[in-house]
């Protein structure tokens, strides 16, 4: 305790600016998004769903969904913003592939 009878609080991962790797795995993680799109696209606006898999995209949903709580629990924004944005793109397949089969 400190003098005035405080607790001292450990320096928190928000209060840290983001190192060079994780500069690195944001950049990549959207990039890796924006390169989705295209399947999307071709799920929702042309409709063509043969040869996309319900079960990778599933799975991909799922293993999202999973870095998301991860990311959540471990209060680490590198990891559970880019699962919103994974979660959202996965999920517009799976539905896409579900509502166009």
């Amino acid at each position: 305790m400190l003098p005035d009878g405080s607790a001292a609080r450990a320096q928190s991962d928000h209060a840290r600016p983001a190192t060079a790797f994780e500069k690195v795995l944001r950049a990549f993680s959207v990039i890796t998004m924006v390169l989705t799109v295209p399947q999307v696209w071709v799920v929702w606006v042309d409709r063509e769903v043969g040869g996309v898999s319900l079960i990778s995209w599933g799975a991909y949903l799922v293993s999202a969904c999973l870095w998301f709580v991860y990311g959540i629990q471990k209060r680490d924004k590198t990891i559970y913003l880019a699962c919103i944005g994974w979660i959202i793109m996965d999920a517009a397949i799976v539905i896409g592939i579900i509502i166009h089969r």
